[in-house]
């Protein structure tokens, strides 16, 4: 695993590896996709104001989240399907972050079974929740959440209905975790009451994922929820969705530090997890890179996936002149919008081969 030096080099690798449709189900959007494109945007936008001659020898990386402690701020957001990118599925997805140091967050819709996956824990992890069954069919999940000693439960909140996913479409394929998927009318009538009974009858943490405006990050907030998550779920819902990292200086002022704010959306690289913080997010999430990792050589490639990715993050603290995670503030960044940005966080990554379909760059 030491042979990668670059994230560029495991993206490209997974690439290579990986079968056409799974390539294009981590890398996909829905319909135009353009609510992946704005946050790539978004984050190429924003440039940094950095201040020189100080002293940068020692930089801390590490932070907390609802008492885990992170090596980087940047955790492994929740992937469905994952076995159709690694046979060991969320297996090697948790073994890779712990064996780094940091947090996994298992989706319900992947495999292994959240018991098996909780097994490979050598630290903390969380479990994702999506609603396909009614309240008691809830609380039987979540007793063996509880069971399996996960931390705390995530309830993805953005998936009412399925999105129009074209690439999945256009290859004639459905992810494992929708085959054969029953109860979606039940995401469908999620509502405020039935998180309130979930976080009454939960016995853990509750985060709610999906969140895309101030009003609902306050009404998450009255509700009792223990952090909540900025997320357009990577742009693979409602299509022409803001950006997230639009959207998270609004959430983080409605919120007033009273919970901890978890952002997602086009982060890749150490400079794009910076930015959010400076933003005011506590921690990024990031998923199709931990995927491309998964693909590239499983759970290995995602702890040298976090490695160079916390080198980056350093590198950047030190040029912006900052030791710590907590020195960052809106002061460190500023808003270019005649910045037309690349589109991708790849720019040295050759995509021409023949198997590429049009417009996989602007995906990355």
């Amino acid at each position: 695993m030491s042979d990668y030096r670059t994230l560029t080099q495991i993206v490209r690798a997974a690439r290579t590896r990986l079968e056409a449709y799974a390539w294009n189900y981590v890398v996909g959007g829905s319909e135009t996709e353009a609510t992946v494109r704005r946050n790539r945007v978004a984050i190429e936008r924003l440039a940094f104001v950095p201040r020189v001659l100080r002293n940068v020898e020692h930089i801390e990386t590490t932070t907390t989240l609802l008492g885990t402690s992170l090596r980087i701020p940047y955790i492994l957001a929740p992937i469905g399907s994952l076995q159709d990118v690694w046979p060991e599925g969320s297996g090697a997805q948790v073994r890779g972050a712990c064996a780094f140091g940091t947090l996994p967050v298992v989706s319900s819709v992947t495999q292994p079974a959240l018991e098996d996956a909780a097994e490979e824990a050598v630290g903390d992890k969380w479990f994702q929740l999506y609603v396909r069954g009614d309240i008691d069919w809830i609380a039987d999940i979540v007793r063996r959440v509880r069971e399996s000693g996960y931390r705390a439960l995530v309830m993805t909140v953005d998936v009412a209905r399925y999105s129009n996913r074209e690439r999945q479409f256009l290859h004639d394929w459905v992810p494992d975790g929708r085959r054969g998927a029953d109860g979606p009318q039940f995401q469908a009538r999620f509502d405020w009451g039935m998180l309130a009974q979930i976080i009454e009858l939960a016995g853990l943490p509750v985060i709610v994922k999906g969140i895309q405006t101030a009003g609902d990050a306050l009404k998450a907030l009255e509700s009792g929820v223990a952090a909540v998550w900025v997320s357009n779920h990577g742009g693979r819902q409602l299509d022409s969705a803001r950006a997230t990292l639009d959207i998270l200086p609004e959430v983080v002022t409605a919120i007033g530090g009273r919970l901890p704010v978890i952002v997602d959306g086009g982060f890749y690289r150490g400079t794009d997890v910076i930015k959010a913080l400076a933003l005011g997010a506590d921690v990024v999430a990031g998923g199709r890179l931990h995927a491309w990792a998964l693909g590239a050589g499983g759970a290995p490639t995602v702890r040298r996936m976090l490695e160079l990715l916390e080198d980056e993050i350093a590198t950047t603290m030190g040029l912006l002149g900052v030791t710590s995670l907590g020195e960052l503030d809106r002061s460190f960044v500023a808003r270019d919008e005649n910045f037309s940005g690349c589109g991708t966080a790849f720019p040295l990554l050759d995509l021409t081969d023949a198997m590429q379909p049009p417009g996989v760059a602007n995906s990355l």
